[in-house]
C-alpha cells in the first residue's frame, strides 16, 4: 500500500485508495473461500457508512487550537477534507471499536486546527472541514463545519447617550455593541445592577439591543450602561445618565386678600404657588405671575351727625318743655361712629319758678335772687384775673432764671419739622466726651421728617406743624470736662421761622432744558445768611450747600443762591470720552467773601471704583470753558472732594459753576441707570401707552421724568429700579414680554427697541425713553399684565412687572412722594446743623490745638474716616470746624450723631490710656 506524501500529490493518494479497495475486496473473497466468516456477518453487511458524530462549528480563542471529531459506522476508513484539500493522514488521530449492540465496526477520527492555519487561509468563505467515510459499498460525507477566530473589539459602534425627559415620556437608549465573532450579546445595567425586562413590564431590552422605557418614572432616573459579551471578552459602554424631570405647575389662585386700606382706593392681592407639581430634577419653573394685584375701593366710614334740634314743645303742666334731634345728618355708615351727646333735651320753662300743681309762688323775691347771682359772678371774675396774673409773672421769672445757662445742647430744630431727620442719642456709659445717658430726656412727643418739606395741602401742614415748647433735662459729662456747669436745664422750643421759599427773586442764570414741566424756572434756591450760617437745599435733586457758623463775618449778611443748569451740558469733553456724572451746580454771588469753605453736596451716578474711573471736578471759567480743578483721588489745597457711593461732598472756597465729570479707564467702568415705566390711556379708549425711561440714577435726573409724566397724567406702574450700565460699547435693549396676545395687540416690529451705547453712555442727565403702543380688542378688557425687560447686551438686566387696571383713572395725579416738589428751601441759624453750636465750639477749641497727647484735629479726621488730603485742613483757620462741616454734609440724611459719637468715644479711650501712663494727672485737660 502506497503512503501519501506531500511529493506524491493527489494522483498518488487516489491510487492508494484504489489499491486499498481492491485489497479489501480480495480479502473478502478469500475469507469467503476458506469459510472463515459467516455469510450473514454484520461486518460485511450491505450498508453505506452513516455518521454517528459529525464535526461542529468551532471558534479559536486566542492561540488555542480546536479539535474536530468524526465518528461513523460501518467505516473502514475516515479522512478529513478542509477547504477542498485532503488532510494528511499523519495529522489524523483515529481509533476503532465494535458496537456491542449492532456488531458494526465503528471508527472515530480527530484532527486539530490551529490559529495559524485559519489565518493563512484566504478564500471566498470561512475556513471549513468535513469528513469522508468508506465502507464496502461506498463513501459518505459529513456536514461542513466552519472554524473561525473568535474576537471582540473594544469600542462600541454606538454608545448610549444621556437624556433629560419629562415624567411619563418615553426613554429610548440606543446601543450598538462592538464588532465580534461570535456576535456579542447585550445586557443593560442600571446603577450597576442588571435590568431584567421580565420583572418590569415598563422596560423592554429586546428591541435591537436598545433599552426602551415606555413611561418614564422618577425612579427611572439612574446611570445606564450597555454590557456586551461573547466567548472572548466583556465590554462596557460609556455610562448614560437619565434624568426624569418634572415641570412645575401652578396651584389654584388663593382668595383675594382684603383691601389694603380701610378707606378709599387700595390694592388687593391673590397668589399661587408653583407646587402642582413642584419642579423637580431641573424641571422648568412655572411661567407667569405668582402674585396678581387689583385695585379696590373700600367704603370709607361715615360718622353720624346730628340734625338740627326740633322746636321746643309747649310748657307742660309740670313746668317743663322738651325737644329732640336725630343722628341722621348724616346717618352713620360703613363702621362710622354714632353721634356723641343726647338726642333728647328737657328744661324748666319758667326759669325755675314753678309751683306744685302749676301755681306760682308769690313769696319768692326775684330782685334779691338776681342780686345774689351778680355778686357771685363778679367774685369769680376777680379771682380768675388774679390767678392769670400770678401765672404770667411766675413763667416770666422762671424763663429768665434759665436763660443764664446759654448752652443749646439740643437744638430746637431737633424737634421742629425740619429738612433733616434728627434723632438725638445720648452717649454710651463711660464716655466723658458725650452726653451721659444716666438721665434720659423727658420727651413726650416728637416727629421727624426726612427730606425737604413742601406743603402740598392743609393735611400736610398739619402733619408738620411745629411742636409745643418742651423742657429737656440732660447731664453733660462733656460739658463738665470743658468747665461748664455740672448740670444744666435747657429750654427747647420748636421754631417755624428759618425756611424761606424764594421764587422769582432773581432771574435764572441757566436756561433750563428738558421735560421738567412746571418746575423749569424753579431750580434755584436762595437765602440771606449771616454769621450763624445755614443751609440751602434744592429739593428732590440731591444737591445742597452748607455755610458753616462763622464763615460770614459778624454784622454782615449775604444773599446766597444755588441753581442747577438744565441746558445741554458743555462740561464733558468728547475728545477724552468724558461724561457728566451729576448736575451742573452754580453757587454765588461771585463776589462772596467767606472765612471758611462752604460744603456742597452733588449726587452722582457712577459705580465708584478708582481702578475703572478717573473722576474729576471741573469749574467753568469766565469765557464759558471748563477747567479741571482736581481729581477726586488727588490731594489739593484749593478744594476738597469726599466721594461716596452716591454723592460727592465738596469743600469750596470760590463761588462758580461746578460739575463732576468721569473718564472711563476700561470697559468695566459702569454708571447706574434708573429705569421706570409709566402708562396712560391714549386718545382712543382702546389704546394704552407704556413709556419706559432710562435716566442717570440721580434724584435730579429722575425728577425731570416725574415732572414730565405729571404734566401728561402718566401713572407709575412699577417701582423704579436701578440698572448697572457698563462701558463695554454694547447697546441697551428694551422689550415687552408676556403680553396676553388674546387680549392685547402691539404694533409689529416694536416689541423690542434699542438705544445705542453712545445714546445711553453720553445722555448727560437727559432722560431717554421709548414707548409701546398697545391696543386692546375690547373695552371689556380692564387689566394689563406684562413684563418690561431692560438689559444691556452682554450685561445686566432688570425686569419691570406691569400689572395695572386700564379703567378711566389716569386723570389722577402721581402719589405725593413722586410729585415734583417745586419748593426751594433754605435754613439759617442753629437749626440748620445737627451738631449743636456749643458742642461744635467746644470740639473745635479742644482739637484745633495740637498737644503732647496727640489729641488734635488729625486724630479727629482719622476717626471720622476723613484722613485723606490732610494738607487741605492744615491751611484752614479752624481745621476741626471744616472737618465737622464736611461731616455735616456727608450725614445730612442720616439724622443721628452715631458716627461722631463713636469717633469721640474712641478718642476718649485713647486719652484714658494716656492717663494710665501718667498717674500724676487726675483729670483730663481738654484745653491744652
Amino acid at each position: 500500500m502506497l503512503r501519501l506524501t506531500p511529493s506524491n500529490g493527489r494522483r498518488c493518494f487516489c491510487l492508494d485508495l484504489v489499491l486499498l479497495l481492491l485489497l479489501s475486496a480480495e480479502c473478502a473473497r478469500g475469507r469467503g473461500t476458506t469459510g472463515d466468516a459467516a455469510p450473514d456477518s454484520p461486518s460485511v453487511g450491505g450498508t453505506l457508512p452513516h455518521f454517528l458524530q459529525e464535526p461542529e462549528d468551532a471558534y479559536i480563542i486566542k492561540s488555542n487550537p480546536i479539535r474536530l471529531r468524526c465518528r461513523a459506522a460501518p467505516a473502514l476508513q475516515i479522512f478529513f477534507k478542509c477547504n477542498g484539500e485532503w488532510v494528511h493522514q499523519n495529522q489524523h488521530m483515529s481509533q476503532e471499536y465494535l458496537d456491542q449492540d449492532t456488531g458494526l465496526k465503528v471508527r472515530e477520527v480527530m484532527i486539530n486546527v490551529s490559529r495559524q492555519q485559519v489565518e493563512d487561509f484566504h478564500g471566498p468563505e470561512d475556513y471549513w472541514c468535513l469528513c469522508v467515510a468508506w465502507s464496502h459499498l461506498g463513501t459518505s460525507k459529513s456536514r461542513k463545519a466552519t472554524v473561525r477566530i473568535a474576537y471582540l473589539r473594544k469600542n462600541f459602534e454606538q454608545d448610549p447617550q444621556g437624556k433629560e425627559v419629562p415624567i411619563k415620556g418615553m426613554i429610548v437608549l440606543h446601543c450598538r455593541p462592538p464588532e465580534g465573532v461570535p456576535a456579542a450579546e447585550v445586557e443593560w445595567l442600571k446603577n450597576e445592577e442588571l435590568v431584567s425586562s421580565l420583572s418590569d413590564d415598563n422596560i423592554d431590552t429586546r428591541a435591537d439591543h436598545n433599552l426602551i422605557i415606555n413611561e418614564a418614572r422618577l425612579s427611572d432616573s439612574a446611570n445606564y450602561t450597555c454590557l456586551a459579551s461573547n466567548i472572548v471578552a466583556k465590554r462596557r459602554s460609556a455610562t448614560a445618565t437619565v434624568v426624569v424631570f418634572v415641570n412645575g405647575g401652578w396651584s389654584l389662585w388663593t382668595e383675594w386678600s382684603p383691601c389694603s386700606v380701610d378707606c378709599g382706593r387700595g390694592v388687593q392681592k391673590r397668589s399661587r404657588t408653583c407646587t402642582n407639581p413642584a419642579p423637580l430634577n431641573g424641571g422648568a419653573f412655572c411661567e407667569g405671575m405668582s402674585v396678581q394685584k387689583s385695585t379696590c375701593n373700600a367704603l370709607c366710614p361715615v360718622d353720624g351727625g346730628w340734625e338740627e334740634w326740633s322746636e321746643w314743645t309747649l310748657c307742660s303742666a309740670q313746668c317743663e318743655r322738651q325737644r329732640w334731634r336725630e343722628c341722621n345728618a348724616p346717618a352713620p355708615r360703613h363702621r362710622g361712629k354714632m353721634c356723641e351727646g343726647e338726642s333728647h333735651a328737657m328744661e324748666n320753662c319758667t326759669g325755675g319758678i314753678c309751683t306744685q300743681n302749676g301755681k306760682m309762688l308769690h313769696d319768692v323775691k326775684p330782685q334779691s335772687m338776681d342780686g345774689s347771682n351778680d355778686v357771685a359772678l363778679y367774685s369769680g371774675l376777680a379771682a380768675g384775673v388774679i390767678a392769670v396774673a400770678v401765672l404770667i409773672i411766675s413763667v416770666t421769672l422762671y424763663r429768665r432764671s434759665q436763660s443764664e445757662y446759654g448752652v443749646d445742647v439740643i437744638d430746637s430744630s431737633a424737634l421742629a419739622g425740619g429738612f433733616q431727620t434728627f434723632n438725638f442719642k445720648t452717649a454710651r456709659q463711660g464716655n466723658p466726651l458725650l452726653l451721659n445717658s444716666s438721665m434720659q430726656p423727658e420727651l413726650t412727643a416728637g416727629q421727624t421728617y426726612s427730606g425737604p418739606i413742601c406743603f402740598q395741602d392743609s393735611i400736610d401742614k398739619e402733619l408738620f406743624d411745629p411742636l409745643p415748647d418742651m423742657m429737656v433735662k440732660v447731664q453733660s459729662s462733656f460739658m463738665v470736662s470743658l468747665g461748664v456747669a455740672d448740670r444744666a436745664e435747657y429750654h427747647v422750643k420748636a421754631h417755624t421761622e428759618g425756611y424761606s421759599a424764594t421764587q422769582g427773586r432773581k432771574p435764572n442764570l441757566l436756561a433750563p432744558n428738558g421735560p421738567l414741566g412746571p418746575c423749569k424756572a424753579q431750580l434755584r434756591s436762595s437765602g440771606v445768611f449771616g454769621h450763624l450760617g445755614g443751609r440751602l437745599v434744592m429739593p428732590n435733586t440731591g444737591v445742597s450747600l452748607l455755610v458753616s457758623h462763622g464763615a460770614i463775618a459778624e454784622d454782615t449778611s449775604w444773599e446766597m443762591y444755588m441753581l442747577i443748569n438744565q441746558a445741554q451740558s458743555s462740561a464733558p469733553s468728547e475728545e477724552r470720552c468724558e461724561i457728566l456724572l451729576g448736575p451742573e451746580v452754580t453757587y454765588g454771588p461771585p463776589g462772596l467773601s467767606l472765612s471758611s469753605p462752604v460744603a456742597m453736596t452733588i449726587a452722582h451716578c457712577a459705580e465708584v471704583s478708582a481702578e475703572n474711573w478717573n473722576i474729576q471736578l471741573k469749574r467753568q471759567t469766565k469765557d464759558n470753558k471748563w477747567e479741571e480743578v482736581m481729581s477726586v483721588e488727588d490731594e489739593s489745597t484749593s478744594c476738597y472732594c469726599l466721594l461716596d457711593s452716591k454723592s460727592c461732598h465738596l469743600l469750596l472756597d470760590e463761588p462758580g459753576s461746578y460739575a463732576l465729570v468721569g473718564e472711563p479707564l476700561n470697559e468695566h467702568a459702569g454708571k447706574r441707570l434708573k429705569v421706570a415705566v409709566f402708562g396712560s390711556l391714549e386718545a382712543s379708549s382702546l389704546n394704552y401707552s407704556l413709556r419706559v425711561y432710562c435716566v442717570d440714577d440721580t434724584p435730579h435726573a429722575f425728577q425731570g421724568v416725574v415732572s414730565a409724566e405729571t404734566s401728561r397724567g402718566g401713572l407709575l406702574l412699577e417701582e423704579p429700579k436701578t440698572l448697572l450700565f457698563k462701558g463695554n460699547t454694547y447697546s441697551l435693549q428694551v422689550s415687552i414680554q408676556d403680553l396676553p396676545q388674546f387680549l392685547w395687540s402691539i404694533k409689529p416690529f416694536t416689541t423690542c427697541q434699542e438705544f445705542s451705547f453712545c445714546q445711553v453712555w453720553s445722555s448727560n442727565q437727559q432722560p431717554l425713553h421709548c414707548a409701546f403702543s398697545l391696543e386692546r380688542f375690547t373695552t371689556a378688557t380692564m387689566q394689563l399684565s406684562c413684563k418690561i425687560s431692560v438689559r444691556q447686551v452682554k450685561g445686566h438686566e432688570q425686569i419691570l412687572q406691569v400689572y395695572t387696571s386700564v379703567a378711566e383713572r389716569e386723570k389722577e395725579t402721581l402719589p405725593f412722594f413722586m410729585q415734583a416738589d417745586c419748593t426751594v428751601t433754605s435754613q439759617t441759624g442753629a437749626k440748620a446743623f445737627k451738631i449743636p453750636l456749643s458742642i461744635r465750639q467746644r470740639i473745635c477749641a479742644t482739637f484745633d490745638t495740637a498737644n503732647a497727647k496727640g489729641k488734635d484735629w488729625q486724630l479727629l479726621a482719622q476717626k471720622l474716616h476723613i484722613q485723606r488730603n490732610l494738607s487741605y485742613f492744615a491751611k484752614q483757620r479752624s481745621p476741626s470746624g471744616v472737618i465737622l462741616s464736611l461731616w455735616e454734609a456727608q450725614h445730612q440724611a442720616s439724622g443721628d450723631l452715631d458716627s461722631l459719637a463713636s469717633a469721640l468715644e474712641e478718642i476718649s479711650k485713647i486719652h484714658s490710656k494716656s492717663l494710665a501712663h501718667s498717674p500724676s494727672e487726675t483729670e483730663p485737660d481738654f484745653n491744652q
